[in-house]
């Protein structure tokens, strides 16, 4: 999508109205609000036994025929699959139908940056009751981590987005660029590179906040902690400034391009050679094989680079689903998002569509590792992304207005990057704006 003013201050519109939704109902939750009704794992089997009809919202690929196998297997059952809108969309419609007290699906698929405010607002159902807890060990640390939020297991992971450096084999074999293990070799790698053809660069990064959030993350920063509605930021911890070190030499030495992520411009960009290298999640060979078609045998996956040849990862996107409170049926809903993520049948699906797992068991499969894509050369390319999973490190929280901190990225911080100057100004003022903002609407913010 590109990046419009009037597509900003859309998404800022829409993302206060949600938040504003959120601390509305979580005050009300803290007081005494709705409460989970109770169950247990046995309900579940007698539920699926009895049938019934439930509501899945979601925009996934493999969604409809994961409805159908479950469907096949669970006769009794009847899920009602609603497209209610990808991210943004589906919340605002989630969060007015938590609003009004009816409406709201049984199932819902949520992304991890905004699994936080539903949690708040105490509208998931803590799945502990059914014994979900024990299943810890079947999903990667990230994505697991991100579905447990405040004590309570508010969901199921489905995909992750371990980070993986993707880069064109044929553009770094032309200059003589060795594939960099390093942040360091990372910045040589797009000097070099630069120097010899002043159309090619490293990468492109304009200003995006769900890769500045990985980042920190991924170089030890944990610049958001949560409890309840305390919220604490600091955009200048230690493993926020390790980042911000390494990067400002490719903003301020104007070694990054600067075509806007997703855009017609970049997928060209990607398969012309002048683009190298891309730092993202586990999920982007499925992307690069159907928009980048004349890529295709020139790229391939290498880890992360480290700051100190330590492995260290995060997560870049990725998502799971929850159950809502207002489900007059939650051991069904349980039931269906247990075989919905857990299920073997249901992830065989999953990774028919392109879907990256969060679980250990498919992550570990010969198969799933023996993946061999022409497009990537015949690179066992899954072996590389399942190291990363193996090696992303816990304790990252978001924070409880994610969306709308989201929405102001490119107000604050993208004007570091417009200016070709220090991140570190650009993260203070994005600081400054959430403590702000969050404060005015009934959190308790503080900034260090």
């Amino acid at each position: 999508m590109k990046r419009t003013i009037g597509s900003r201050t859309l998404r800022r519109t829409v993302a206060a109205a949600i938040v504003s939704t959120v601390v509305g109902i979580s005050l009300a939750a803290c007081s005494g609000g709705a409460s989970s009704s109770g169950g247990s794992a046995s309900d579940i089997d007698s539920a699926l036994k009895q049938g019934g009809t439930i509501t899945y919202w979601s925009w996934t690929p493999s969604a409809e025929a994961q409805v159908a196998a479950f469907e096949k297997k669970y006769p009794k059952v009847k899920v009602k699959l609603v497209n209610a809108g990808t991210n943004t969309t589906e919340y605002t419609k989630l969060q007015n139908a938590i609003k009004a007290g009816s409406g709201a699906p049984d199932v819902a698929q949520v992304e991890y940056y905004a699994i936080p405010q539903f949690a708040l607002s105490d509208s998931l159902v803590d799945l502990k009751q059914y014994g979900f807890d024990s299943l810890k060990s079947d999903y990667t640390p990230g994505p697991w981590g991100s579905v447990n939020v405040g004590g309570k297991l508010v969901g199921l992971p489905q995909d992750s987005g371990p980070m993986a450096m993707f880069y064109n084999k044929t553009l770094f074999d032309k200059y003589g660029i060795e594939v960099p293990k390093t942040w360091d070799e990372y910045v040589a790698a797009a000097q070099k590179l630069h120097a010899a053809d002043p159309n090619a660069y490293i990468t492109s990064d304009s200003g995006d906040s769900g890769f500045t959030t990985s980042m920190i993350w991924q170089a030890g920063g944990r610049p958001f902690s949560v409890d309840g509605t305390k919220v604490s930021i600091d955009l200048q911890d230690e493993g926020t400034k390790k980042w911000t070190a390494t990067w400002d030499k490719l903003v301020e030495g104007k070694l990054l391009s600067t075509v806007p992520g997703w855009s017609d411009d970049w997928f060209k960009a990607l398969g012309n050679g002048s683009i190298a290298t891309l730092v993202t999640g586990a999920w982007m060979p499925g992307v690069l094989e159907s928009s980048v078609k004349d890529g295709a045998g020139q790229w391939r996956v290498a880890p992360i680079p480290t700051y100190d040849g330590t492995p260290a990862n995060a997560e870049n996107g990725g998502g799971g689903q929850v159950v809502l409170k207002q489900s007059k049926n939650q051991a069904l809903a349980a039931g269906f998002l247990k075989w919905l993520n857990n299920d073997p049948e249901s992830i065989k699906v999953f990774l028919k569509s392109g879907g990256f797992p969060s679980t250990t068991k498919d992550l570990e499969s010969s198969d799933f590792l023996a993946s061999a894509p022409d497009y990537f050369g015949g690179q066992k390319i899954n072996e590389v992304l399942v190291d990363g999973a193996k090696n992303v490190s816990t304790g990252w929280q978001y924070l409880p207005f994610q969306v709308y901190a989201n929405s102001i990225y490119g107000d604050t911080v993208g004007q570091s990057y417009t200016s070709n100057s220090s991140l570190n100004p650009g993260l203070q003022a994005w600081q400054k704006a959430l403590v702000d903002y969050g404060n005015q609407q009934g959190f308790t913010v503080t900034g260090k």
